[in-house]
């Protein structure tokens, strides 16, 4: 098969590129490795910043479909102790510019926002290789392949695109977080829900913390932060959840009762993620006919920049090849080099592990939202 525009990856990033091009009449097509969307949840709240992730949804022209998925009441933010006190309580007053929004909600919403066909589910790259001029061939696992004059890797972490650019490889940050659910908050877990309040609340001592957000229905999300090394991860047997809980909660002993239910009550498997980056200052050469967004082109530790510079960068270069549609090697140029700025910039300026899980938690936490 051969195609014009070929997006590898349909996250936040890839869809919003097909969505800008499909706004300027330029067809697309996304391929994914998920058998759907509906393979795997996809994350928790998403605060949406007025300066890169709300401009790009005004691109895509879905603003008002935006606002209908906004979780009132999010923004608020609390940072107890580990004995529950409360040392810090930023109520969501309605003037904040961060308004949340559910991750997977937020993808739906760009997938229903492009025609039928678009995405092309159960396609994993299995190789990508240049054949001259500019175009490039895909390979799936599946055994079909496409051949594209335009190759947007939106592939994550672990992008298949990249090699074609970039010898870069995620790192270990030293940090991993273990994912857990506990649903209908306020009717099944009460104490829970009235210890996260209304938005999100964190616990963080020097590396290892506890952060909690309710999300849609009372459903809270918790999200363990632990610095350990990989190995330490390595002799805890996930696939016995109830083993593995007990000893991640040993982690947080002395700590209050009702901060360590939300890890002991979990109503899912606690899910491990190590976090990783890429370089801050990461780039490449201009290759022709390819290029990345999102987390394939800057990978960070989560400090709530990650997505919304991916939708971003996204309806950027959407932009970039409409005005430059028989130019796609300007259109490439003029977005790359933005995105390698704007990449370091918000970097520079976004909280940081080893500052938030660091030998000065939480005091710094707390002067960072007081202005003291």
């Amino acid at each position: 098969m051969t195609t014009p525009v070929t997006i590898i990856g349909a996250g936040l990033g890839g869809l919003m590129l097909s969505r800008v091009l499909h706004v300027h009449g330029i067809p697309s097509t996304v391929y994914e490795a998920e058998s759907s969307s509906s393979a795997r949840t996809q994350g928790g709240l998403l605060d949406i910043r007025d300066y890169n992730g709300r401009p790009a949804l005004e691109t895509a022209g879905l603003t008002k479909e935006f606002r209908e998925l906004i979780l009132e009441g999010r923004q608020a933010m609390r940072l107890l102790d580990r004995d529950g006190n409360v040392l810090l309580d930023v109520p969501d007053d309605g003037t904040g510019g961060n308004p949340e929004v559910q991750r997977g909600e937020l993808r739906q919403m760009l997938l229903d926002s492009l025609p039928a066909g678009t995405v092309r589910w159960g396609h994993k790259v299995s190789g990508v290789r240049a054949v001259g001029q500019g175009r490039h061939e895909v390979a799936f696992a599946n055994g079909t392949t496409a051949t594209t004059s335009l190759l947007a890797g939106a592939d994550g972490a672990w992008s298949r695109v990249r090699p074609l650019l970039s010898g870069a490889a995620p790192e270990y940050t030293g940090f991993s977080f273990i994912e857990i659910h506990l649903f209908d908050g306020d009717n099944r877990h009460p104490t829970s829900a009235k210890t996260v309040g209304g938005g999100a609340m964190m616990v963080l001592e020097p590396g290892r913390g506890i952060l909690a957000h309710r999300e849609r229905g009372g459903n809270l999300h918790t999200w363990v932060m632990l610095s350990r090394p990989q190995d330490w991860f390595a002799d805890i047997d996930f696939t016995d959840p109830t083993a593995a809980t007990a000893q991640i909660v040993r982690e947080f002993d002395g700590w209050a009762p009702e901060l360590t239910a939300l890890v002991t009550d979990g109503e899912t498997a606690p899910v491990l993620r190590h976090i990783y980056t890429l370089p801050i200052e990461h780039r490449w050469d201009r290759t022709p006919g390819v290029t990345l967004l999102g987390d394939a082109a800057h990978l960070t530790a989560p400090n709530g920049e990650g997505a919304n510079l991916a939708l971003y960068d996204g309806a950027e270069l959407g932009k970039a090849i409409a005005a430059h549609p028989h130019d796609i090697e300007t259109a490439l140029a003029e977005y790359e080099r933005a995105m390698f700025a704007r990449s370091v910039a918000s970097n520079a300026g976004a909280p940081d592990l080893h500052a938030m899980l660091g030998d000065g938690t939480p005091h710094h936490l707390i002067n960072a939202f007081t202005g003291s």
